[in-house]
């Protein structure tokens, strides 16, 4: 799920709301809805409220590896929800898209653009892309991850702990559409499961 998630952040200190916002419904193989559905229940197991999920199902946002998604149209639908809800936080993909995915580096791109055109004061972070021996060292990239954050001195990297990737596993449990072998695989040893390092965006 994480995968396909902009999740935007409102609040301060301790009285954060997580917003989920979905740019799609997946239904490249025709189950959109169960999809979205599986998104809900996990969202669930997260403790996040249905109705601060949010999936987008527009006719030109629709999944698939040859298929580009226009920056403009998904500022404008971030930009909608800033200014709905409020936003002041945006968690987002890095220029890869942690799988290179065009999808994910187009959320990326959109987000960006977002910033760029903005006047407002919305802050945006990335989730930074491991290369491949990291993405599936498991536990073992929380120290290099934590230390490679402290390195930074001008906090524009942080890095997440996971407290409960037993939680995250249930989650990920609930797209059983997707639930197969080599994905329940990749939550266990994928070191996204225990840390995630996010970078700051500059406008």
């Amino acid at each position: 799920m994480i995968m396909q998630v902009l999740g935007c952040l409102q609040g301060k200190m301790s009285c954060w709301l997580l917003h989920t916002l979905m740019m799609r419904q997946c239904n490249a193989d025709g189950i959109g809805g169960i999809r979205k559905e599986e998104l809900y229940l996990a969202s669930v197991v997260l403790k996040v409220p249905s109705q601060r999920v949010k999936v987008v199902d527009h006719p030109d946002l629709q999944d698939g590896f040859h298929k580009v998604w226009n920056c403009n149209l998904l500022e404008m639908i971030i930009k909608e929800e800033v200014d709905s809800k409020a936003i002041d936080v945006i968690i987002t993909f890095d220029n890869y898209g942690v799988s290179g995915h065009c999808n994910h580096c187009d959320v990326h791109r959109g987000v960006r653009k977002l910033l760029q055109n903005s006047s407002q004061q919305v802050e945006a972070w990335e989730l930074v892309s491991n290369n491949i021996l990291r993405k599936y060292c498991g536990p073992v990239d929380i120290w290099l991850s934590i230390l490679l954050a402290r390195k930074c001195l001008n906090r524009e990297l942080q890095s997440l702990l996971n407290e409960n990737p037993f939680q995250s596993y249930a989650a990920m449990a609930q797209h059983r559409s997707q639930w197969i072998w080599f994905r329940k695989l990749f939550v266990s040893f994928s070191s996204y499961t225990y840390v995630n390092t996010l970078k700051m965006m500059n406008r």
